[in-house]
């Protein structure tokens, strides 16, 4: 049976940080095993965004950039925020238009994930976007781009061999495969 009451009991909790991205605060608090402890939470301001764009020849566009958290660089879907009230399919089509200059005709939802919730409250919402035409990105001034396109299949061993590690974007193209195997898509 799943816990829907939560093992854990706050006793306090202090902000720590706070910048236009995330909010960070740390609880006192009494663990499920009794004893005392602390959490330390990242709140998302922004719901994670990202848009699996597949073109008429079945490949996808993949985005390249240097990720300064992780001090590397990734290949990963467009991928952005979704500031609070603001409609994800709205936020998904400024995010591919935005880092592909890309605009769609057709849209599915995907699927939603918690991208780390063992730290976080990170929600993720992901599409497919089809019948595409081509533009001129704009990125914001924190990217600089590059562009790949690739087949689903070279996309799918680019996730297994670890090439793409970017959570969102193996979450997409697994989903993606997924469907693709039950002729759902």
């Amino acid at each position: 049976m799943t816990q829907v009451t939560s093992p854990w009991k706050t006793k306090g909790s202090r902000f720590v940080y706070e910048n236009p991205w995330i909010h960070v605060r740390e609880d006192d608090v009494v663990q499920p095993d009794g004893k005392p402890g602390i959490y330390g939470v990242v709140h998302f301001k922004n719901t994670a965004i990202g848009v699996l764009p597949i073109d008429e020849d079945d490949k996808i566009c993949l985005v390249g950039q240097y990720r300064y958290a992780i001090e590397r660089y990734s290949w990963e879907i467009p991928e952005g925020g979704c500031a609070e009230g603001e409609d994800y399919l709205d936020a998904a089509k400024r995010e591919l238009i935005e880092e592909t200059g890309m605009v769609a005709s057709d849209w599915t939802r995907l699927g939603c994930s918690h991208l780390s919730n063992s730290v976080s409250d990170e929600l993720a919402i992901f599409y497919l976007a089809t019948g595409l035409t081509r533009g001129t990105p704009n990125p914001e001034g924190t990217e600089e781009l590059a562009y790949k396109h690739v087949t689903f299949d070279q996309a799918l061993d680019m996730v297994m061999q670890g090439e793409i590690t970017d959570a969102l974007s193996i979450l997409a193209i697994t989903h993606y495969g997924i469907l693709r195997l039950s002729n759902k898509v």
